[in-house]
């Protein structure tokens, strides 16, 4: 059992339902990061300035590319270039529907929203939800600039309706849709929205005319960041259920939410991170303590703040160039010192379905994360990293369980192979047991959330100290 106590794992289960709760879009989930760590004293640093000579031993810093993914990182009183970093990643992203370019549709009587699928959701979890949007917005300064604005609409604007069995009865034998023309959302019925005052919404002979984005959709946005619509450049939004995360269950046990794929690692990779600045631990700690929170891992993760780019060689490489511009082969050595734990949810068992798990390797919620393995390298984990990590948790009572995919079902993969190809990384994948995973509506386990979250704080505490132990190259 965890030697966490109750009201510690359930506080920490609450700040988790808080955290996705305001995190409606990882533009969302980075703002939320980059203000809990200015409060914890952390420094924001500028990819387009010098880092020379801006980092220093104790020092706490963080970054932000995109605005959708955010790298932050404590320097031990005792770091010297090439020592090594102790870092935890996870992804910021989740299944959704983005607006395309050009969203404006109307049919039968209904504005609609035109939208793309991002990412491997259960799409059919999406209809008859209450749904609205949110993300960042670009828009027109005074200065004749443009700056980006997060916005989110707090209320149902959009539903995707299913249709009625009666007018389809092979849908009781299976529900098929088609991606294209069945997951439009209804943003109002034209009537209405003429009636409005919205006259512009009414059919015309003059495509050229038309905008690109219904007009009564512009306006809400609009209002909801208090400026003019002709001061809207352009934004990246996504559709989002409305309904909040909740923690729920007859023993309150369980987290009924949406995007707990991944924001429940983002969650406790940074309060993991800052609970170990707590103490004095961080001043004789030889190491760089890390969390790198990406974008775009739904997706495959090749973008610019993607884990498949250079963001964390290069933030790497400025880090050490700050302490010593001469750079050598610190850089290199710092990699042969370092480990990552790859942190995704994976997939508890399931009641109705427990076949599809392999019989010994059942993760269950409650009963704290899972570690990953995969002999076709589909997850990073190999006897070194996991022994490290084993070991951690052992000591502070924490308790891990073990997932192998079967043999006759595909495995996934996460960003942990990829960044230990890249960079060479001892590297290990774990994470929390979910159920419905990639549902508009995901499950995970309260007590899970603290036990990961504690997890992460003692191994930014105690890696450095054991690495120096292990005989392995």
């Amino acid at each position: 059992m965890s030697s966490l106590t109750k009201s510690q794992l359930q506080r920490q289960a609450e700040q988790l339902v808080d955290f996705v709760n305001r995190s409606p879009s990882p533009f969302h989930a980075v703002d939320v990061c980059r203000r809990w760590l200015t409060g914890a004293h952390f420094t924001e640093l500028k990819e387009k300035q010098s880092w020379q000579n801006a980092i220093r031993p104790n020092g706490r810093y963080f970054f932000t590319r995109n605005g959708s993914s955010i790298v932050a990182f404590s320097v031990g009183g005792k770091f010297r270039p090439g020592n090594g970093i102790s870092l935890v990643a996870a992804h910021t992203d989740s299944p959704c529907f983005k607006l395309k370019p050009v969203s404006r549709k109307t049919g039968s009587g209904f504005l609609q929203v035109g939208v793309q699928v991002y990412g491997g959701g259960l799409w059919h979890t999406w209809f008859d939800r209450d749904l609205s949007v949110a993300g960042r917005v670009m828009v027109r300064d005074a200065n004749g600039g443009y700056i980006s604005r997060l916005v989110s609409i707090d209320e149902p604007i959009m539903r995707i309706p299913s249709l009625a069995i009666h007018l389809d009865r092979s849908l009781a034998d299976g529900f098929k849709y088609n991606k294209e023309t069945h997951l439009t959302p209804i943003l109002a019925t034209i009537s209405k929205a003429v009636n409005g005052a919205k006259a512009d919404e009414a059919p015309t002979n003059s495509e050229a005319k038309k905008p690109a984005h219904h007009p009564i959709l512009l306006e809400r946005i609009a209002n909801e960041l208090s400026v003019s619509v002709a001061d809207i450049f352009d934004f990246e939004l996504c559709l989002y259920d409305t309904q909040k995360a909740v923690i729920g269950g007859i023993c309150k046990e369980f987290i009924y939410s949406a995007r707990l794929d991944n924001l429940n690692s983002s969650y406790c990779a940074i309060e993991g991170l800052i609970n170990s600045l707590s103490g004095d631990s961080a001043k004789e700690d030889t190491h760089i303590r890390m969390v790198a929170l990406f974008d775009n891992e739904e997706v495959g993760s090749t973008s610019a703040y993607g884990a498949n780019s250079a963001l964390i060689e290069s933030s790497l490489r400025r880090i050490h160039n700050s302490f010593d511009s001469n750079g050598g082969s610190h850089f290199e050595t710092s990699i042969a010192n370092s480990y990552m734990i790859s942190s995704d949810v994976t997939h508890a068992v399931h009641p109705n379905y427990s076949e599809k798990h392999e019989e010994n390797h059942r993760p269950e919620l409650q009963k704290g994360p899972g570690i990953k393995v995969n002999a076709n390298q589909r997850y990073a984990t190999t006897a070194v990293t996991s022994t490290i990590l084993k070991d951690i948790a052992s000591r502070h009572g924490i308790p891990l369980q073990e997932f192998v995919v079967r043999n006759d079902s595909p495995c996934g993969s996460t960003i942990g192979p990829m960044l230990s190809a890249q960079l060479g990384l001892r590297t290990i994948d774990i994470g929390n047991p979910l159920l419905s995973m990639h549902s508009v509506r995901e499950v995970c386990g309260t007590d899970d959330v603290g036990m990961l979250v504690s997890l992460f704080e003692h191994f930014f505490v105690d890696f450095a100290a054991l690495d120096a132990k292990i005989a392995s190259d």
